[in-house]
């Protein structure tokens, strides 16, 4: 397979991760009327790992310090976004936080440069700036400086160096290790704040709960990051953070057709200028390949 194959195969999958990714929304928001997030996130990944680890136990030639290492710092920044962006919905509306926390697809292109002195094209930049208006536009977000939007900053920023260190450690380390472990460290952070902040790990279980879990367990943790970290060892970051600016255009659909939600002429605009903007790297990453 040619390194363009390998490229647009990687463009695919993660394209399918950022759908199945809004497609989570809807569940997620009607679990979360009957659970505390740190406890329906604690279940989410607790069952991911053992469903991951029982899967891949076979696969898993050797458990390297480094994979372990690298496995465990995406954890922890995979815990800062999910819960920091937890505490900024307590203080600004949730739109707001989606938008401030899309501006990892701004945030992405400089950390490449300055942390790793990597060139960044032109049409990366302009794509980065087309997604993060279609994200201001589909949110439907009025800013300003207050706690709650330097949460979603923080938030943010975890979520940049996320990706930028997945597409890192991909070509370093063993994937099955490397998700195996992120999922550990979630978990166990994700129990010890269900403890803290929501007084037990204990859920109330109903259809919502069930729903959201197995959903999100299955399909966008396990399936998805696998597919996320194998996908990133060939797509940039840069790349990588535009494609995912396609999960809140999915979930505003999945939440017009099946969850009655209303979207705006200004939010629709809002989702081709993002489609618009993936479009400008795609056709900037092909070109470079011709070149």
């Amino acid at each position: 397979m040619t390194s363009r194959a390998k490229e647009l195969y990687s463009d695919i999958s993660l394209f399918l991760v950022a759908i199945v990714w809004g497609i989570t929304f809807l569940p997620m928001s009607k679990a979360l009327h009957t659970n505390g997030v740190f406890t329906i996130l604690f279940w989410r990944f607790l069952i991911a790992f053992l469903l991951m680890f029982l899967i891949s136990f076979k696969f898993i030639k050797k458990a390297d310090k480094n994979s372990i290492k690298h496995g465990a710092i995406l954890g922890i920044f995979l815990f800062m976004g999910f819960a920091v962006q937890t505490f900024a919905l307590k203080y600004i509306p949730s739109s707001t936080v989606a938008f401030i926390t899309g501006l990892n697809v701004v945030f992405v292109p400089f950390v490449v440069f300055v942390f790793f002195a990597k060139k960044i094209a032109i049409y990366s930049y302009m794509g980065a700036f087309l997604s993060a208006l279609g994200l201001y536009l589909l949110s439907n977000t009025e800013l300003g400086f207050t706690k709650g939007e330097f949460l979603s900053i923080i938030c943010a920023l975890a979520y940049t160096l996320h990706i930028v260190l997945t597409s890192e450690f991909a070509k370093k380390s063993d994937t099955i290790v490397l998700v195996n472990v992120q999922f550990l460290v979630v978990t166990i952070l994700n129990f010890i704040c269900a403890i803290l902040f929501e007084g037990d790990a204990i859920p109330v279980v109903n259809f919502d709960f069930v729903t959201a879990v197995l959903i999100t367990s299955i399909f966008a943790t396990v399936i998805a990051f696998y597919v996320q970290t194998k996908a990133q060892e060939f797509a940039s970051p840069i790349k990588t953070s535009l494609i995912f600016t396609f999960e809140p255009v999915t979930a505003g659909i999945v939440g017009y057709f099946i969850g009655k939600e209303n979207l705006g002429q200004t939010q629709i605009i809002g989702a081709f200028a993002i489609l618009f903007g993936i479009s400008i790297s795609e056709i900037g990453s092909y070109k470079k390949h011709l070149h």
